[in-house]
């Protein structure tokens, strides 16, 4: 625990960002009959049913000194995507960088036999040899700064129902560009 908090401590610097990341699950659910409109003096109101389109998963990627924020939609949450969100970590989102420090739990698909499994061993290494990995302790992933902005993107932006992939993709993409735009920095 302590050993991430120094981590925290550490001055910002860009040529070696600190990432945090972590995911969540989202169901996608539909309304079956058309929700009625606000009137004077009456909220909105929906019908109790609803259609379940399935889930999908976001992964989230935080650098909490910078204010920036990135949110991957997967249709699994597997080792897979996992693999995926690390090389777009890398490739895209830090490609100039020779290391990035990244905070993330210690979930079963968090490791580096994920990347060897789907990219094999030369591509696995090329990219784990560009992150530090910090695992939170057991019972401490309350120390990953993600799961505080997974809890906010879910207050902000996903307290309503969302009936597909798109509107859900629609809905991140105006809630990551806000963020990213004022550059909210959690201290």
């Amino acid at each position: 625990m302590e050993a991430i908090l120094r981590l925290y401590q550490q001055p910002y610097n860009p040529k070696r960002p600190l990432v945090c990341f972590d995911e969540k699950s989202v169901q996608l659910l539909a309304h079956i009959c058309q929700a009625l409109a606000m009137k004077p003096g009456q909220a909105a109101r929906q019908d109790y049913e609803y259609k379940r389109n399935g889930t999908r998963n976001l992964f989230l990627f935080v650098e909490p000194k910078a204010g920036k924020r990135c949110v991957l939609v997967t249709k699994r949450r597997q080792k897979e995507q996992f693999a995926q969100a690390l090389r777009y970590l890398v490739d895209v989102l830090y490609p100039d960088v020779d290391c990035i420090d990244v905070v993330m739990d210690n979930l079963n698909t968090h490791h580096y036999h994920s990347l060897v499994e789907f990219f094999g061993k030369a591509e696995a290494d090329r990219i784990w040899n560009r992150l530090c990995i910090h695992f939170t302790p057991a019972h401490g992933s309350w120390l990953n700064m993600a799961e505080i902005e997974l809890s906010i993107l879910s207050r902000q932006c996903l307290q309503r129902r969302i009936p597909d992939e798109w509107t859900l993709q629609r809905h991140l993409l105006a809630w990551e560009q806000y963020s990213n735009d004022v550059e909210r920095k959690i201290h």
